[in-house]
């Protein structure tokens, strides 16, 4: 089955006002729309959009019947989103399954509630996540190597004096000489416990790296890399006090351009910055912050979950599985997303061939288990040719489909889409896709 689903953007602070509305081909709102979730997650499960009865959640759709609608007679086990970043996210870590299933027990066995501030698990699920850019990214995205960290301190501290002069001389010391290995994560280890520790040198560590990047009498320019002072100077502005700004002088800074990747599983440190993006993830919302939020942060349980070693290259390669038709695949049994771009066999437009490159007429996709697909341009036709019944769609930009599991799918047309599935590790999971 071909299933219309639907939903509606989350107002997240962070969110663009107008790029999910675009997209979606309908009216901003005035307020930020951040994230939409098509998917089959209690938190905010799609609902179907055409046929009987509407608004039915994708949830209510697999439960009717676990084995035609679900993932081996249940839930989906990913979540595939579209986020409109116009604001950065908080920075943050996701737990992995150990660490969550012990976290979610032990607030579960203490009588947290579930809704309350202060809670850490929300369920009992890992987190790792995949984003493709859609326009120009930018992501803090795991720990770069310290020597570099070192660096762009004490140039800051070099621009400044007093009190903050002599933290940010503090914060480079933290940093150690090491340079890899064990030595190198007890400094990072050491580092987040002291600026997320509540005394009050590294706040005024973070007040001077504001004086130092936002006065125009002096200029770290050349000191820093461009794209990192930019950063920093919006950072100091909405957070001026706040210690994520020197947690993020730990961490790569990425510019991802359209089609670009990046991979973070468990435990590794990110946020992102600005941009449109789809991600994927498993099907969990467990966030555990340490800084740009106004929500909890608990140090002492981020200190325990954080993975301190370096990650060396955060950027996710896909692979051309079949012309026109991009995979990727990090590894892990809840998701793997593609993207497909088509043009139309009798293209008349006059486009050259540099328009055409990595377009394709037509893609089949395996469904061995059920997808999750959006347009993100022009408009695509989906059809099921080996359906007993006539299983076709025409869905335009914006709009999105579940596809149940069974005989593959054949995409044409002129546009882009995205489609979600389960992960290549999965039992039986197919890979003729």
């Amino acid at each position: 089955m071909l299933i219309f689903i639907e939903n509606t953007p989350r107002a997240y602070a962070w969110g663009s006002r107008d790029a999910l509305a675009e997209l979606l081909g309908t009216h901003p709102t005035g307020e930020p729309q951040a994230e939409l979730w098509l998917g089959a997650h209690p938190g905010d499960p799609a609902t179907v959009a055409k046929g009987v009865p509407r608004g039915r959640t994708l949830i209510d759709l697999i439960e009717s019947d676990p084995e035609r609608y679900g993932v081996d007679g249940g839930q989906l086990p990913f979540l595939l989103k579209v986020l409109a970043i116009g604001a950065p996210l908080s920075l943050q870590v996701h737990p992995d399954r150990e660490q969550a299933a012990a976290g979610f027990a032990a607030e579960e066995a203490v009588g947290v509630p579930l809704g309350a501030r202060e809670r850490n698990y929300g369920d009992p699920n890992h987190k790792p996540e995949l984003l493709v850019a859609l326009s120009e990214v930018s992501a803090f995205c795991g720990f770069r190597p310290l020597a570099e960290a070192r660096h762009d301190l004490r140039a800051l501290a070099e621009l400044t004096g007093g009190p903050g002069g002599l933290a940010l001389e503090r914060a480079a010391d933290l940093c150690g000489t090491g340079s890899a290995g064990s030595a190198a994560a007890e400094a990072r280890r050491a580092f987040l416990a002291w600026a997320l520790g509540g005394d009050p040198e590294p706040v005024a560590a973070v007040r001077a790296i504001g004086a130092a990047v936002q006065a125009p009498a002096v200029s770290a320019e050349g000191r820093i890399d461009r794209h990192r002072l930019a950063v920093l100077r919006q950072l100091t502005v909405s957070y001026p006090e706040d210690p994520g700004v020197l947690v993020s002088l730990l961490l790569h800074l990425l510019r991802l351009e359209p089609g670009q990747a990046v991979y973070l599983g468990a435990q590794q440190l990110h946020a992102y910055l600005s941009g449109i993006a789809v991600e994927v993830m498993a099907a969990s919302d467990n966030v555990l912050r340490a800084g740009f939020t106004e929500k909890h942060v608990d140090p002492e349980e981020l200190v325990r979950v954080v993975d301190f070693s370096e990650l060396a290259e955060p950027r996710f390669a896909g692979s051309e599985i079949a012309p026109g038709l991009v995979e990727w695949a990090p590894g892990v049994p809840d998701f793997r997303l593609m993207r497909t771009r088509l043009r139309p066999s009798d293209d008349e437009s006059g486009a050259g061939e540099a328009e055409d490159s990595g377009r394709a007429e037509s893609v089949e996709i395996g469904a061995r288990y059920p997808l999750v697909l959006i347009v993100t341009s022009g408009r695509v036709r989906v059809e099921r040719p080996a359906a007993e019944f006539d299983e076709v769609a025409s869905v335009g930009r914006g709009q999105s489909l579940y596809v149940s599991a069974g005989a593959p799918i054949e995409l044409s047309g002129c546009g882009e889409a995205f489609i979600a599935t389960v992960g290549e590790n999965a039992p039986a999971a197919d890979r003729s896709a």
